[in-house]
């Protein structure tokens, strides 16, 4: 496991690829949760410094998950999507992050 102490801010943003909108996460957004898409060799005390440096919030817990890509056809023949690592970030009472305008 890597040291989360001297982690630099480009390192930062190589870790966190972007947030996720959809229903599921405007809707855990209620319960202090903004999810985020994460490089999948990311783990989580790595995210929590991450999101902390990033935005300036305390982070109280991460949970992690790992999406399997689906089978889809393109061009009439079957091709795979990628794997998705997702982390759901849980702040503390009173922070928020507001995914709509970027950091």
């Amino acid at each position: 496991m890597r040291g989360t102490a001297g982690m630099n801010r480009e390192r930062m943003y190589d870790l966190i690829l972007g947030p996720v909108i959809t229903e599921k996460s405007t809707r855990a957004g209620e319960h202090n949760q903004v999810t985020f898409r994460v490089r999948k060799e990311a783990s989580k005390p790595e995210i929590k410094a991450a999101i902390e440096g990033l935005f300036n919030v305390k982070v109280k817990a991460v949970n992690t998950l790992i999406q399997k890509g689906k089978v889809k056809r393109f061009r009439g023949r079957p091709g795979r999507r990628s794997d998705v690592k997702k982390a759901i970030v849980t702040l503390q009472e009173g922070q928020s992050i507001d995914v709509t305008t970027g950091i």
